[in-house]
């Protein structure tokens, strides 16, 4: 009886698909559109791609005394990231296109660490071994990466379609398009990324991780040669890094900490002083906003100043008033600049304005940027006196970037804020334009936002005997509640490798 039924079912579905078969073609559903069919085709192959990647897309390969697993995986940047636990993570601009490659260092390899420290003439070959190491890596991951990309697209497209012309169309496609991101690579490969890498991690080694600026242009064969050493024993990374001798400061380096935007918020003070004391900063240089309404009961936030341990110099913001600026003028080891003020200090001659607007006081009128612009020609006219007078200055401080726009080619470097995000900019006549982010995170009010503001500072190394920018460290920590920590090391490019070092046109 069963059977019989099953039997009569059956016989009923063939009968329909039967009867559709043979009905007219205005009855059966459109064909999808090309494009339709197109942007189908790609998602199924980007999406099989990717799986094929995560599945079998990766490597383990040993690289000197270490083991560590390489993988492509999609990016919208590019670039290279080395997971280094438990110190964090480390990030190269090394290309770009739509892949990135992770190396992940597993462990250091007991036996081949140890056979290092006993027999430490190898360290000579360490960096050849290294380098035919990472080549046969890279070699095996992209043999890996084309099986696994062209498998991931094929099997996903014969799932899909259940054709295999349009499974191998798939599978094709996702070969074409690794082949254009190697072209990508290739063409914009930067070998040179080494020299301006990201920490992420513990900001308390950073310092000493990321070395000093000078020593890593002038004196690249001492630091591979240290670098040879901290590898063979990552273990003992956190006491090493503070008695390596290629890591002491540079007694030719002056170290500037700018800090910007506090707004009010305590924890500034904190960081500020572990910068001071972690980069042995010369001079601090607040470029503003340090209150959020320039009351008189907001004096005391200020008083944590007088033990960073360091001279610190001071320009007025929009949200800073004349009260504040009095109530700071009592510190001994705060220099307040404004009207183009020009000051020595921690082996430097600095000159500033305070912003002429103050916008808590909303019974005056805003004056826009033409106040901003007239206070920059001011600055602008005060710097070109001391150049007169044989007293050139090497820094000059605004609040505003738009007031900071107007001392160029009358300053090698103008530092300013305001604008809570960072900016790097060498303007028209050789003046270096540098803005950095809030260092109280946006201050209290960040509370507000759907996103903590991150907190930012920035060190800068000059020359003492020329007095000119050779690099700087970007810090950015999380925000409110969060604990993250970045280093980024940059390199002006007129002070890279065998780069001819950009005149200032005064006048």
């Amino acid at each position: 009886m069963v059977r019989a039924s099953f039997r009569a079912a059956v016989a009923r579905i063939r009968h329909h698909y039967r009867s559709r078969s043979t009905a007219p073609a205005s009855t059966l559903a459109p064909a999808p559109h090309p494009y339709g069919r197109a942007l189908g085709l790609i998602a199924v192959v980007v999406f099989g791609a990717w799986l094929g990647l995560l599945v079998v897309g990766s490597v383990r390969t040993p690289v000197g005394p270490m083991d560590t697993t390489m993988a492509l995986r999609p990016s919208l940047s590019g670039g290279t990231k080395i997971n280094v636990a438990p110190l964090g993570a480390l990030e190269l601009d090394s290309h770009t296109a739509p892949v990135r490659l992770d190396v992940q260092v597993d462990r250091l390899d007991p036996v081949r660490s140890g056979a290092l420290v006993r027999h430490p003439e190898r360290l000579s070959g360490l960096q050849q071994e290294i380098s035919a190491d990472v080549s046969t890596g890279t070699r095996e991951l992209a043999v890996r990466s084309v099986v696994a990309v062209v498998s991931g697209a094929t099997a996903l497209g014969l799932a899909v379609y259940r054709r295999p012309r349009r499974a191998l169309a798939a599978g094709g496609l996702a070969l074409a398009l690794l082949a254009a991101s190697g072209v990508s690579v290739y063409a914009t490969w930067n070998p040179k990324s080494v020299l301006e890498p990201k920490f992420s991690g513990l900001l308390s080694s950073a310092p000493s991780v990321v070395g000093d600026a000078r020593s890593i242009v002038t004196d690249f064969d001492v630091y591979q040669r240290e670098l040879a050493r901290l590898v063979t024993n990552v273990t003992k990374l956190y006491d090493a890094t503070s008695t390596l001798p290629v890591y002491r400061p540079d007694p030719a380096t002056l170290r500037v900490l700018h800090v910007s935007d506090i707004h009010l918020n305590p924890v500034a003070w904190q960081i500020i002083g572990s910068l001071v004391k972690q980069y042995d900063i010369d001079v601090v240089i607040d470029s503003g906003d340090t209150m959020d309404h320039g009351a008189a009961v907001e004096n005391g936030f200020l008083d944590p100043i007088r033990d960073l341990g360091a001279p610190y110099v001071w320009v007025r913001g929009n949200h800073d008033s004349r009260i504040t600026q009095r109530y700071l003028e009592r510190f001994k080891n705060v220099r307040v600049l404004d009207d183009g003020q020009a000051v020595n200090v921690g082996g430097l001659r600095v000159a500033g304005i305070g912003d002429p607007q103050f916008t808590p006081d909303r019974s005056l009128p805003a004056q826009g940027a033409a106040a901003e612009r007239m206070a920059g020609m001011r600055l602008a006219s005060a710097l070109r006196s001391q150049e007169r007078a044989g007293t050139p200055v090497d820094i000059a401080v605004t609040h505003e970037p738009e007031a900071a726009r107007e001392t160029d080619g009358t300053v090698p470097l103008v530092l300013a804020g305001h604008v809570h995000h960072r900016q790097n900019e060498l303007m028209e006549l050789g003046t270096r334009l540098k803005v950095e982010g809030s260092t109280g995170g946006g201050g209290l009010r960040a509370v507000q936002n759907r996103k903590p503001e991150k907190v930012r500072a920035s060190v800068l190394y000059l020359d003492r005997t020329t007095r000119r920018l050779q690099a700087w460290d970007e810090i950015t920590l999380g925000g409110l509640g969060l604990t993250t920590a970045e280093v980024s090391r940059h390199l002006p490019g007129e002070n890279r490798p065998g780069a001819t070092p950009s005149p200032i046109r005064f006048g």
